[in-house]
């Protein structure tokens, strides 16, 4: 069967490698000049089922109205006009802000994100991919007493789950992580997820991309993806730059730009770009750096060590498909590490930003369209793309091959909004 892979981040690359290890024909279409150059660029770097967790979650939007009011807040919401896709996605996760919900939705983001990174283990010593990856564990950092009791809830859904975690206290994180004996007095507790991981997901997608063209796969890279041609069941092509191209199946699988393709075919996606920014500095001070990885719950930072680099990723913004690097939003990245570290050359800190297809819920869309019996959807990760892509992509490939999953994945379907947004 020929399959044609709609965009070549993370999410789009390691689908097409599952496809053609199932032994598929696949091509992969992307507008821009290399594979992992969008969102995949330059994200937090973790890979961290651990940490998968809903942002729509009781308590958020009282939390969300604090935060409008702080300088450093990790949540900000710059409307231009009136945008109803964004009202209709804040809507659905003000939906979601209850105990029944987050319950659902935590657990079978753990499943996918447990899953995925299994699919990764195994992807690593199956094929020797390297990529500055890190298995040392996560650190979930805690200045506040209150960050540390409201963890107990978190924790318990995690033993429901089957997660190795441990309430840390200050010694042990500092035990584990040293760099941040600066900090010591910041610091309340923390929780140590020791299954989680860190690598450059960039680097990832480029090296998997080589390796899945040396399966076959073919990379129609410089080539803008314009339409989709529809009967009434099917998809029987695509319009891009270079032509109509056409194949038996058809992945979508270009994030935050995913539902302007699907929306003409009367499928509306609940998913919308939340904008993330990150810091990339070289590492020059071994003693003031992350081992592995940490999470400032209190600024919603993440840090993370990847190779002789350090990268610092964070903030949550709504503002569409604005690309811009704004000066607060940095100023926020810097001040969390600052705090942490104080280590590190700030002015020598490659600066980026990436929009993140979010769903109202937090779980991905990963499965069949049903409106259409050839065209898969792949998209809607959020900030966990790189954790969850493993796992998605080998979901994904599994069924248009015809296989049963290997983990329970019907509620991972467009399905799930037919009420909502159907």
């Amino acid at each position: 069967m020929k399959v044609i892979v709609l965009g070549a981040g993370v999410i789009g690359v390691t689908t097409a490698w599952y496809l053609a290890k199932l032994g598929h024909e696949v091509e992969v279409v992307d507008r821009q000049p290399a594979a992992g150059l969008e969102t995949s660029f330059a994200n937090a770097g973790q890979v961290s089922p651990g940490y998968s967790t809903p942002w729509a979650a009781p308590g958020l939007p009282f939390k969300a109205l604090k935060w409008m009011l702080g300088r450093h807040s990790p949540l900000v919401i710059r409307p231009k006009a009136l945008d109803m896709a964004m009202l209709r996605w804040i809507g659905g996760l003000l939906m979601n802000c209850n105990e029944h919900d987050y319950d659902i939705n935590k657990s079978r983001m753990l499943r996918i994100a447990e899953y995925s990174r299994d699919c990764l283990t195994a992807l690593r010593d199956e094929t020797g991919i390297t990529y500055d990856d890190r298995q040392k564990g996560l650190i979930q950092l805690f200045r506040t007493d209150a960050q540390v009791e409201h963890a107990g809830e978190d924790m318990r859904l995690l033993s429901d789950s089957g997660v190795p975690h441990e309430l840390f206290t200050v010694d042990q994180i500092l035990e584990r992580e040293p760099g941040l004996k600066g900090a010591r007095a910041l610091l309340k507790g923390g929780l140590y997820l020791p299954g989680d991981e860190s690598g450059d997901a960039h680097m990832f997608t480029q090296r998997l991309a080589q390796m899945a063209e040396e399966l076959g796969v073919t990379f129609r890279y410089e080539t803008a993806i314009k339409a989709l041609d529809a009967s009434a069941d099917s998809i029987y092509g695509v319009r891009t730059s270079a032509g109509r191209l056409t194949a038996d199946a058809y992945v979508m699988a270009m994030g935050s730009y995913s539902p302007a393709l699907l929306r003409p075919l009367g499928i509306r996606l609940p998913v919308y770009p939340v904008k993330g920014y990150s810091l990339t500095l070289p590492l020059t001070d071994e003693s003031r750096a992350p081992v592995s990885t940490v999470n400032d719950e209190t600024y919603k930072v993440a840090i993370t060590r990847l190779g002789d680099r350090i990268r610092i990723g964070g903030t949550a913004e709504l503002t569409g498909f604005d690309l811009r690097l704004r000066p607060d939003r940095r100023e926020t990245l810097e001040l969390s590490f600052s705090e942490l570290y104080g280590g590190g050359d700030l002015s020598q800190a490659v600066y980026w930003t990436g929009l993140r297809p979010n769903t109202p819920d937090g779980t991905p869309i990963v499965g069949p369209s049903k409106k259409f019996a050839n065209l898969w959807l792949n998209t809607g990760h959020g900030t966990l793309g790189w954790t969850m892509a493993a796992g998605s992509g080998r979901i994904l490939a599994d069924q248009i091959h015809g296989r049963k999953p290997n983990i329970p994945v019907l509620d991972l379907s467009v399905d799930r909004y037919a009420r909502a947004f159907g």
